[in-house]
Order: structure tokens, then C-alpha cells, then sequence
């Protein structure tokens, strides 16, 4: 009987460690959704304007989505591309953001759909400071927030197509990080005024600042941080 009884106590204790030891090893965090296939960088690059033109943002959101757990479904592995457009330079023609990224629809990290094609995308989408989660899949600062984080780089018009050569809306086409400007959208689709560059997602207003337009600090001293919409294209 002692025996037992003994048998009985060290089992019970060995149950008690165990069950000890999994309450004080961390777990690992749970992936986003592979089904995801937009968000809003949750930071920029870090070098302002120079992005590393169009291959290096969208080797960016390739990496952040793949270590997020969103770089591939049960179809294979998805491509991933930053909303970017750039200007005609260099003898090289314009490339417009619309036509990059794929055909939709498009959700973020929690199921919901953004945009399911591109005309909706760039019409009555449903992309708010809510929906456009990062790929960690949390909400970005906007305006009220502190500090405020809502310009994301697009270098975009409205429409989702390039600005003509000229005016330089694109930081030199994502290489500089010092003169130019970048056309920005507000991911909260609030600014300062009730009109409809204030409130677009893709095409508010050009950088500035005094280090020429396209430094990080220059981006962020108008609201924002270098962030990048991130669409998968497949």
C-alpha cells in the first residue's frame, strides 16, 4: 500500500511540473492568415525616399509577408509588391501602381476585403484607418495619434496611374533620400481639410521639408514614416 501511495504522489507531482513548465514557456506568436494579401507596412524602410527603387520595396513587403506568415497559400507562393508608381526618366517609361499589383480582391490580416479589383480600389474601396492593419496586423497612427504616421509613399495620382515627368513626385523614382518630393495618401483618410485630397488613400499631397523633400525626417515632419501599401499580385 505505501507503494502505491508513492506512486500515486510522484505522479501527480510530475503532472504539477509539467504543467508548470507550460505556463512559463513562451509560445510562439501565431501567423497571420495566409489568406492575407494586403497590409500597410507597420514601419518604413528607414532611409526616406530611397527605397531601392521599385525592386527594393517590393523585396521589402515580400520579406516582411513572409516572415509574417503570409508569404504563401495553398496555391504556392505569393508575389508581393509595394504600391508604387514611377515617372518617365532616363529614357525608361512611366510604371503605374494600378498596374502592378495584381488583379484582387485584396484582404488584410483579419479577413477583410479591401478592394475586390482594381476599380474598386481606386473608387468606393473600403480601406480605413481599421481595415489597412499592418502585417503584424494592428492599426497604424493616424491623425490624433501621436505620433502621427498616416502618409504612406505612393508617388501615385488618384486613379493609381504615374505623374508625368516634371515635378518630381517620386523621389527620383525611390532613389533619393535627400532633394524631391513623394506623393503620399493618408491611410486614415483624414487631413487637415474636408475635401478629397485630405481624405485619399493614395494621392493627398507631395513631401517636404528641410532637407529637401524625401529624408526621413522630412517624411516624418508632415505625418508620416515611409510606410508602403503592400498588395499580393498572385
Amino acid at each position: 500500500m505505501p507503494t502505491f501511495t508513492r506512486r500515486i504522489s510522484c505522479a501527480c507531482f510530475g503532472l504539477a511540473i509539467a504543467a508548470s513548465f507550460a505556463m512559463v514557456v513562451p509560445q510562439p506568436a501565431q501567423a497571420q492568415s495566409a489568406d492575407t494579401s494586403f497590409f500597410l507596412t507597420a514601419v518604413g524602410i528607414g532611409n526616406g525616399g530611397n527605397l531601392g527603387g521599385l525592386a527594393g520595396a517590393d523585396n521589402y513587403c515580400q520579406t516582411l509577408a513572409q516572415a509574417a506568415g503570409a508569404g504563401a497559400n495553398a496555391s504556392g507562393v505569393k508575389i508581393w509588391r509595394a504600391y508604387l508608381s514611377t515617372q518617365p526618366a532616363d529614357s525608361q517609361p512611366a510604371v503605374n501602381a494600378r498596374d502592378r499589383i495584381g488583379k484582387g480582391p485584396w484582404q488584410n490580416s483579419k479577413g477583410v476585403v479591401i478592394a475586390k479589383d482594381v476599380a474598386e480600389l481606386h473608387g468606393a474601396n473600403n480601406l480605413t484607418k481599421q481595415t489597412a492593419l499592418s502585417e503584424k496586423g494592428d492599426v497604424i497612427n493616424g491623425r490624433g495619434d501621436t505620433p502621427n504616421r498616416h502618409d504612406v509613399l505612393t508617388g501615385s495620382q488618384p486613379d493609381g496611374t504615374a505623374f508625368a515627368a516634371g515635378d518630381d513626385r517620386t523621389c527620383k523614382n525611390w532613389t533619393s533620400s535627400t532633394q524631391g518630393s513623394a506623393m503620399v495618401g493618408h491611410s486614415d483618410r483624414i487631413g487637415l481639410r474636408d475635401d478629397d485630397a485630405s481624405k485619399s488613400w493614395n494621392s493627398s499631397h507631395p513631401s517636404r521639408g528641410p532637407d529637401g523633400g524625401c529624408s526621413q525626417a522630412d517624411l516624418k515632419s508632415t505625418g508620416g514614416d515611409g510606410l508602403l501599401y503592400c498588395f499580393a499580385a498572385n
